[in-house]
């Protein structure tokens, strides 16, 4: 009977669990219920979690035999590493869980579920608005259940077990939660690969193979609801603006000096504890002698004050979320851009603004440049760039202040990781598409200030229509209908609406639909299996069918989707 968890076996666990979830990569993207070609979870938390090895690894080779060190190691990796939401939201899991146990050589079964309970806060903490239904969901309910089991017994493998068996229980719960997996009859994929990581954990501990789920890929969603998914679980969308109870989105970093913490010695769980009382959405992340404070306050003065008694303040900013309310709906419910992070040092020469920009294909990339973009980062669908990559961009810009623009909405939530780990304010706008991106750097003017800019690059993203054509990579049902594995998809801010046998055809119904509310500019960017009769098929089209509409023709060179359409 194990009682405790060694430097060794915690290593074989992680090992272990990587190994698991390695081997049933395309098992866990085929939970996607979108049909599209870029289902990735799987592929995000497989190379998150294998960066996050790589540094616990490289702990281990240098001797360490301290759980803790271990534990901050993988951490830190799986942060760095970090791709799409789920990559994301998994190194937050264990970021948490890395903290819980920083102090221990090795983990009673107590300590360890401990740990997982901590992981759970700090993943609920770094999502604006947490989903039930989702890995949220699976790892809240199996370390809650590990805690109980761990106050019967000393053996690690027995609380081990329970936490496996209450995450797959968890898991086959998440359709009842979320209408969209229970139409796909489907399981939430983030969740299904965390499920694999403990099987990988369990086995390590037993030395034994387990039963293992069956993940059924055959299964296909009813996508008559899933286009508009993204619109039904904005959380924003359901209260009004008087229903805010604290309105000044706060954000302020404190710099512990050494006579205030003499007099009030800090302590992370306490000081937040004591923030708790201010508002809510709380986050507070403290690294050696700094301390990040993001809290919504109905009086933020106050916030400042209490945390004045510790140190020094620096790069507060203060917004009404009242006045922004409307703001909020329209960019998919994200209350504020990326906290601001400590300022350069002014003898840095550096310029101003810098923008960082995600785009897949030679020709969009090409594109960005011109646009002046500083960095332009090739990723998006199943391409999606790490958070080291993302910080390395920035760092090498030099500049006082940098925006990136993530341009896919499995983007969006690595690159708000950056700004904690650069010594330059970032601004992340929520830009969900290529079509968004070129819009908000056409409004971009470096004479104005970070706020000024930031609220007219979002302006121009919420002017513009966006539209893609790419194909389905599997049988699925649509408003009825079916689709055919092979055929072509003509998608609008993420809903399908037209299906067809033939690529012209079905972008000509496409761009007919997001033109039928008036347009002044048709923007094709076209990908690199576009032959020039296609493009000029699709041109022709708009000069019959709307003369009064000037057309603007880009090679993308994107792969996957066939045509970007903005229709502004």
């Amino acid at each position: 009977m194990a009682q405790q968890i060694d430097a060794i076996l915690f290593t074989q666990m992680i090992r272990a669990g990587a190994e698991r979830l390695n081997g049933n990569v395309d098992s866990v993207n085929a939970l996607n219920v979108f049909p599209v070609p870029d289902g990735d979870t799987g592929t995000n938390m497989n190379l998150t979690l294998t960066s996050g090895v790589k540094e616990l690894e490289k702990k281990a080779a240098a001797g360490s035999a301290h759980v803790g060190q271990l534990a901050e190691a993988f951490s830190k990796g799986l942060l760095m590493g970090a791709r799409g939401n789920s990559g994301v939201i998994l190194s937050q899991l264990f970021r948490g869980f890395g903290k819980g146990v920083a102090h221990e050589e090795s983990l009673t079964p107590r300590q360890f579920v401990d740990g997982l309970k901590r992981g759970v806060e700090t993943a609920y903490k770094a999502v604006i608005k947490p989903v039930e239904g989702t890995v949220l969901t699976v790892a809240r309910e199996a370390a809650d259940k590990g805690v109980s089991r761990a106050r019967q017994t000393d053996d690690v493998a027995v609380v081990m077990e329970a936490v496996l068996e209450e995450a797959r229980v968890s898991l086959n719960k998440t359709p009842t939660l979320l209408p969209v997996l229970a139409q796909a009859n489907v399981v939430d994929a983030g969740g299904q690969g965390l499920l694999l990581i403990y099987e990988g954990f369990y086995a390590a501990l037993t030395g034994e193979e387990i039963s293992y789920s069956v993940i059924d890929a055959t299964r296909t969603p009813d996508l008559e609801t899933l286009g508009r998914i993204a619109h039904e679980q904005n959380a924003q969308a359901h209260f009004d603006t008087s229903e805010i109870e604290h309105g000044y989105c706060t954000e302020f970093m404190v710099k512990l000096t050494g006579e205030k913490v003499r007099k009030n010695p800090f302590d992370e769980e306490q000081f937040r504890a004591d923030m708790g009382r201010f508002g809510d959405s709380l986050l507070v992340v403290a690294d050696d002698d700094l301390v990040k404070v993001h809290i919504h306050a109905e009086h933020p003065g106050e916030t400042l004050t209490f945390a004045q008694r510790f140190g020094d303040l620096t790069g507060i900013k203060i917004e009404n979320m009242r006045e922004q309310h409307t703001t909020i709906l329209e960019q998919g419910g994200r209350a504020h851009a990326a906290p601001a992070a400590v300022a350069p040092e002014a003898s840095r020469s550096i310029k101003p603004f810098g923008i960082v920009a995600v785009a897949a294909g030679d020709g969009i990339a090409d594109i960005f440049s011109s646009l002046a973009v500083d960095e332009v980062i090739q990723g998006g669908q199943t391409m999606n760039p790490s958070t080291e990559e993302l910080v390395q961009a920035v760092k090498r810009i030099h500049a006082n202040h940098v925006f990136i623009l993530p341009n896919n909405k499995n983007i969006i939530l690595t690159a708000e990781q950056v700004a904690d780990l650069v010594e330059v304010p970032v601004t992340v706008l929520p830009t969900r598409t290529i079509p968004q991106g070129l819009a908000a750097l056409l409004a971009f003017n470096e004479e104005s200030e970070a706020e000024e800019n930031r609220e007219r690059m979002m302006e121009s993203v919420h002017g513009v229509r966006s539209g893609e054509v790419t194909y389905a990579v599997r049988d699925s049902k649509y408003e009825g209908g079916t689709i055919k594995e092979g055929d072509f998809l003509g998608i609008q801010e993420g809903k399908i609406q037209t299906v067809g046998d033939n690529l012209i055809e079905t972008s000509q119904h496409l761009l007919a639909q997001m033109l039928s509310d008036g347009a002044d500019v048709v923007t094709i960017l076209y990908g690199k299996d576009v032959t020039d009769s296609q493009v000029k098929a699709l041109t022709d089209f708009l000069k019959q069918r709307h003369p009064e509409v000037e057309c603007e023709v880009h090679d993308g060179g994107q792969p996957l989707y066939f045509f970007l359409f903005s229709v502004e």
